[in-house]
């Protein structure tokens, strides 16, 4: 046992049984270090990443290695879901040494000044794929430290000028030509290139769906046609559990047949909000409606504590018998065309090969991935088939269950009487971040779609986070009273950092215009505003910089340096939701000073969205928002038609006292149009409003 033993994180307990003498990221690991001249050996990860179980399986495991590592290294393992910053800071490090990016990230850093000096992803025992074996790189790098300080120096300089340079800018104007451009080559990130593996890639879609309304209605494919081919491949493709709901992370291939099979909640809640924004465009497809319906029904049987909120993450293995002793990737998902024949009739099994990717030798490991053909609504025989399917992994028909229990741990995984397979080991921590992209998805869904129960979902899950995310019992005084980041089985853990402060308060934003449209009857204020500007005072308060945009967390002197992230990733970064936050909370409060911090930010990431804007989506959806702003004051028929449509810079505001002779009034800004006297003078005024810029 080492000291990850006791930690709260199960990918840091993971490594508790490891030989290698594991530190957390403490004040006590980082003076140890300098204090007997050890480099640090940092690793990253995630629970649910495949690569980082099979490190952890084998070259963590391994004697030889642990007993080099511990006499010439301070280990320190980090969970990247705990820590984000860590993790942003040294992924881009990986970035500039070896031009890549992945988990798990592992760096060699001085103990002096915690730069690091050389970093990889995966080490293998022994050399393969191409990869030094671990030992022979700790033997290679201590040998460098020890003799070569001038090359360590050297790597150390080039690493931090690097980093330093992803928090420095110039100022420059941000015209409406700047916006249509950014949007325009972000929207062309999403076209296959034939090679690459298929990512969601949610950010870059949502610029993709802002470009098109700007085109023509007759352009022929352009960013409508790549955002309708997006919503294709993911409800369509193996990406998505056909059987029972959700998303996996991505596919490794560019058809979008074979996933990495993890299931993270930040996926399957940009994923929602993305389809139910292209629903409310006219895609008004079955299957997309199915997609968005099954992944609610993963929500409820397997993604949801007691208390309401929101489980982050299931690992992509799962163990085929209690009595192996390593997980198979993909087993909980996918059928051998033996279970195919032996469980369905012949008919069942022949329409369901009509409409999905199956054969007797299979496309993963002889085993099949279900993907769609086509479009459609599946027939009833299908749906039969599939609900046997269903039966097989779970146990019973999907009828019949509501909750499923979780898997916490491995041992827990094979040692419970399941009634079905084994499930993967579902990480059962609440991260607020995550959770407010599934309120925003749920809150979108339940909108487009009509369905209150989404949003009795969506605001269960916000009363948790309102109710118990900020602690009154924390050790210092300088975290009371603050937004904590984490909980673990109800208990807050870890001041929230800026994604979780930007995408809460987008959450909150969310819930209080699904709930104008969805409880129209209810005249009474709704909480969700209110607690939008607290928590964005808070915001403020903590990390906003005199620069512009906000600290990615509040100051640290273990931190290398201390980042204003713009870079979107698997989640949109937190700059770009936070400062269109600003522009909607302007609209909705009329208080000039959101809107006058919005551009301070933006002005500050000029110059990376003029010089590299495939890096910055969001930041262009946040400028897209500053440019073409609308607020919409009408009564509650209008809204109930105006909320189902894709206006993405608009927001709603229920009047109960308009003049009986118009039905609305649209306001860009500081100034308003004159009344509208018809719901066709009210739609042309929308439309112009909302592409103005």
């Amino acid at each position: 046992m080492n000291r990850l033993i006791d930690s709260q994180s199960l990918y840091l307990r993971k490594h508790a049984e490891n030989p290698i003498d594991w530190w957390t990221w403490c004040d006590e690991a980082l003076e140890k270090a300098k204090r007997e001249n050890l480099p640090i050996f940092l690793s990253i990860g995630y629970s649910s990443c495949h690569w980082c179980t099979v490190m952890e399986g084998e070259a963590f495991s391994d004697a030889a290695i642990a007993a080099y590592m511990n006499a010439n290294f301070l280990p320190i393992k980090v969970d990247r879901e705990e820590r984000p910053d860590l993790d942003s800071i040294y992924m881009q490090a990986l970035q500039a040494i070896a031009g890549a990016k992945g988990w798990p990230l592992n760096l060699f850093l001085s103990p002096v000044d915690r730069v690091p000096f050389y970093a990889g992803t995966y080490f293998p025992v022994e050399a393969k794929y191409g990869r030094p074996g671990f030992l022979n790189v700790l033997q290679q790098i201590r040998q460098v430290y020890d003799t070569d300080a001038d090359k360590v120096s050297a790597i150390k300089n080039q690493v931090f000028s690097y980093l330093q340079q992803t928090i420095t800018s110039t100022q420059q104007e941000l015209s409406a030509d700047i916006l249509l451009k950014g949007l325009t080559q972000n929207a062309e990130t999403l076209i296959s290139r034939g090679t690459e593996p298929g990512f969601p890639m949610i950010p870059y879609a949502t610029a993709a769906l802002r470009t098109a309304r700007f085109e023509p209605p007759n352009a022929s494919y352009g960013a409508a046609g790549i955002c309708q081919q997006r919503g294709l491949d993911l409800f369509l493709g193996g990406i998505f559990d056909h059987v029972g709901g959700g998303f996996h992370r991505y596919t490794v291939d560019p058809t979008w047949t074979v996933p990495h099979f993890e299931k993270m909640l930040y996926d399957n809640g940009q994923i929602l909000e993305y389809l139910a924004n292209l629903w409310s465009t006219g895609m008004q497809e079955p299957a997309l409606e199915r997609a968005i319906s099954q992944t609610v029904q993963w929500l409820k049987r397997e993604m949801i504590a007691p208390q309401g909120y929101f489980y982050a993450a299931q690992d992509a293995d799962s163990f085929v018998t209690a009595e192996d002793s390593e997980p198979e990737e993909g087993a909980f998902y996918v059928w051998s065309y033996g279970e195919l024949e032996q469980h369905l009739t012949t008919d069942e099994l022949q329409a369901l090969m009509n409409q999905f990717t199956i054969s007797s030798s299979g496309n993963f490991e002889s085993k099949n991935v279900l993907q769609r053909y086509q479009v459609g609504q599946l027939a009833p025989e299908l749906e039969v088939a599939l609900a046997k399917l269903f039966r097989i992994r779970y146990g019973a028909m999907p009828e019949a269950i509501s909750t499923c229990t979780p898997a916490r741990t491995s041992q827990n995984a094979k040692t419970y009487s399941w009634q079905g397979r084994i499930p993967p080991v579902t990480d059962t921590k609440m991260i607020v971040a995550w959770n407010s992209l599934m309120i925003s998805g749920l809150a979108r869904s339940a909108v487009v779609l009509q369905n209150p129960e989404y949003l009795d979902l969506a605001t269960a899950a916000a009363q948790f986070i309102l109710n118990n995310q900020w602690s009154i019992g924390a050790a210092s005084s300088s975290q009371k009273n603050r937004l904590h980041r984490l909980s673990y089985e109800g208990q807050p853990s870890t001041i929230a950092q800026s994604e979780d402060y930007a995408l809460l308060i987008k959450a909150l934003l969310d819930l209080e215009q699904a709930t104008l449209s969805i409880h129209l009857s209810d005249s009474s204020p709704h909480p969700w505003l209110a607690q939008a500007i607290r928590v964005q005072q808070e915001f403020d308060d903590h990390l906003w910089s005199a620069e512009g945009g906000y600290y990615n967390t509040d100051a640290s002197d273990n931190l290398v340096i201390r980042e204003r992230s713009y870079d979107d990733g698997a989640i949109p970064s937190a700059n770009g939701v936070a400062i269109a936050n600003l522009v909607r909370l302007f609209l909705l409060t009329e208080k000039i000073s959101y809107f006058d911090r919005a551009e301070h930010a933006l002005k500050s990431f000029s110059s990376v969205m003029v010089k590299t804007p495939q890096r910055c989506p969001s930041l262009f959806t946040a400028l897209d928002w500053f440019h073409n702003q609308t607020l919409i004051q009408t009564g509650a028929d209008a809204i109930a038609r105006l909320s189902q449509r894709y206006l993405p810079t608009a927001v709603l505001q229920l009047k109960v006292d308009l003049d009986s002779n118009f039905v609305g009034l649209v306001c860009q800004g500081l100034s308003c149009q004159s009344p509208a006297y018809s719901w066709e003078q009210l739609q042309e005024q929308v439309c112009q409003s909302i592409k103005r810029g």
